[in-house]
């Protein structure tokens, strides 16, 4: 039996978790674009933060069914060399793929939109986080076969864990951020769904002319309950379930 298994799932697990950093750091945390940022017809933040959660669904399905090919193939693991380099290709393959076809080919969206350069943020991006990871990998993957390591069931095991953390850390709000952003379906007035929601001392910081974006200090109830009365995301509900709900517009 070869390690050929093994590493392709490691691989394809690298690549799922370069796609979670990119949602995580790019679209959530700096919000520097979203997906589908310079689609045309996309402007509606509803659109842009549901292909978002499509695009973390994806990237869920693809860290399952790595993992899943890993447990199968834990009889002929390689090492801790073998599966460290091979998580760094798969990483830096989604970012030399994002960055060829999503910034330059189709042009949905690039690294940092409001940069006065944005080619050279895509070209960055490209070099640091795709192409150096890349070599970095094959580099480790070719040392010599270490000895002792990790069982493989371990292994399987915290990788599993870093994958569905990651999306749990990333839905998290800042800890010294005391206000939580909500969106609400098209019709639902903000003060109404707040009471029924448990939210009557809800401080309403800000809304869009609309009233579908809306910034409030949420204290002394369940943010939870928001979806029950016409919300489609509430910030720092800890999961990324809040953008399947943007399903039922």
């Amino acid at each position: 039996m070869t390690p050929r298994p093994w590493i392709r799932w490691t691989i394809a697990l690298g690549f799922a978790l370069g796609g979670f950093f990119d949602g995580i750091l790019l679209h959530q945390i700096l919000q520097w674009h979203h997906l589908l940022s310079l689609v045309p017809g996309m402007e509606d933040l509803r659109l842009q933060i549901l292909w978002d959660g499509w695009f973390h669904a994806l990237m869920y399905g693809l860290a399952a069914l790595s993992l899943i090919g890993l447990w199968r193939a834990r009889g002929a693991a390689a090492g801790l060399n073998g599966t460290l380099g091979a998580l760094l290709v798969g990483f830096g393959a989604w970012h030399v793929l994002d960055g060829i076809l999503s910034h330059w080919l189709l042009g949905i969206h690039r690294i940092k939109l409001d940069s006065a350069f944005p080619l050279a943020w895509d070209l960055g991006w490209f070099l640091g986080l795709g192409v150096l990871p890349i070599l970095l990998g094959r580099a480790i993957t070719r040392r010599p076969t270490d000895r002792g390591g990790p069982p493989p069931g371990l292994t399987v095991s915290v990788l599993a864990a870093v994958s569905l953390g990651a999306g749990t850390w990333a839905a998290l709000p800042p800890a010294d951020q005391p206000f939580s952003t909500i969106v609400f379906a098209p019709g639902v007035d903000p003060g109404t769904a707040l009471s029924r929601a448990g939210f009557g001392e809800g401080d309403v910081i800000w809304s869009d002319p609309l009233s579908q974006v809306t910034v409030a200090r949420l204290e002394g109830g369940d943010p939870w309950r928001l979806y029950l009365s016409g919300a489609l995301l509430v910030s720092g509900t800890g999961v990324p379930a809040g953008c399947f709900n943007w399903a039922r517009v």
